[in-house]
């Protein structure tokens, strides 16, 4: 059977090698992971201001700056994860958020569950880009 006029439908022998993900194209699907992740982390961080607020009290301008400041970083690094230091820039930016925990308790804790959502889109990066 045929495809459309003019198109041969694709031969095995012309496949560059075999896809262990099954994915067309891996590196755009691991890069959308990444951005997604980081787009995700900017939200609750700067949704999570009011009721750190409310629920955590004494949230200090520094805390509120330095909240802004990541989910900043983090939608600039989004926009960035084709360059290849963008993965290790977001690791980076995970210790960040752990350290700005020295300014609120809650930061800390979002800074734990970010780092582990990261550990997990790396470990899927890993694994589909073997």
């Amino acid at each position: 059977m045929t495809g459309p006029v003019g198109e041969r439908p694709p031969n095995e022998a012309e496949q560059p090698g075999p896809r262990r993900s099954g994915l067309r194209d891996p590196d755009k699907a691991v890069r959308g992971l990444g951005a997604g992740t980081l787009a995700l982390e900017a939200l609750v961080l700067l949704l999570a201001i009011q009721p750190i607020r409310v629920v955590g009290g004494n949230l200090s301008g520094a805390a509120i700056a330095a909240i802004v400041a990541l989910a900043v970083a983090c939608v600039v690094l989004a926009g960035q994860m084709k360059r290849p230091w963008a993965w290790n820039a977001g690791t980076v930016l995970q210790g960040l958020l752990l350290l700005a925990g020295l300014l609120h308790w809650s930061l800390f804790a979002l800074g734990v569950i970010f780092a582990l959502v990261w550990a997990y889109a790396l470990h899927v990066r890993r694994v589909i880009l073997r």
